[in-house]
């Protein structure tokens, strides 16, 4: 509004940089989140492996919070659309290829760092995917409540699980670059394919499938028709209603 301007300026004070105040909030979570993803690469250029993964799995705790604050605060914003998108490829795109490059791609003898180009590759072309549909009038996955292919995050924890399954049990063929490379690969593939992969929204449980749901509703609904202060009229009607 134009009473909300300074006079001076022209330039509305709750604004910055033409981003509403309102929107800092979830942009400066995003950000962070994008700085624990490459903390994570620092970790791994130390070899504390515990520290790496713990930065980018934080990283994705972050990642699932700031849309749902920026829906909360009425944030969401072009701008932090993209921030988002730049996030996202850096933290689960690039720390773990470089992670998984400095754990074990580092060591085959061919090819070990084509096999994390590829994964970060991957996570690059899904978003860039996801953010091309973002407004199109038809998106069949999307209405029914699924993704198309594997989500950023989910991605980079499923890259990750030689390294968990190494850390569990301390065996090292889950290290040997024959094992991780296949495994980089196919996660790579997973995120640019358009397999349908489940959602929050898809795994909600509707009211209509809960066992009983409809009965207890039937039950209220009669509870509340009884108007009369005659118990015996209340009681018919709930007890029809269970049958």
């Amino acid at each position: 509004m134009a009473g909300d301007r300074d006079p001076r300026t022209g330039v509305d004070p709750r604004r910055i940089g033409g981003i509403p105040l309102r929107a800092f909030a979830p942009n400066a979570i995003t950000a962070l989140a994008l700085c624990f993803g490459l903390t994570g690469v620092r970790f791994a250029i130390g070899e504390e492996w515990e520290k790496a993964l713990a930065a980018v799995i934080f990283a994705g705790v972050l990642d699932g919070m700031d849309g749902r604050i920026a829906r909360l605060l009425r944030a969401q914003s072009k701008f932090g659309a993209e921030l988002d998108s730049l996030s996202d490829v850096i933290a689960f795109g690039v720390a773990p290829a470089m992670i998984l490059f400095l754990w074990s791609l580092d060591d085959a003898p061919k090819f070990g760092w084509t096999a994390a180009l590829a994964l970060a590759v991957g996570c690059a072309l899904r978003l860039a995917r996801f953010n091309s549909r973002m407004d199109a009038d038809v998106q069949p996955h999307k209405s029914a409540g699924f993704n198309t292919g594997i989500p950023a995050p989910a991605g980079a924890g499923l890259a990750f699980v030689p390294v968990y399954l190494w850390l569990s049990t301390g065996n090292d063929l889950f290290r040997e670059w024959y094992v991780v490379m296949p495994w980089a690969l196919g996660v790579a593939m997973l995120m640019i394919s358009a397999i349908p992969t489940y959602s929050w929204s898809s795994i909600r449980l509707r009211r209509s499938r809960i066992p009983g749901s409809s009965r207890l509703a039937k039950r209220k609904a009669s509870s509340r028709r009884c108007s009369t202060p005659r118990p015996a009229n209340c009681l018919a009607r709930i007890w029809s209603a269970r049958k």
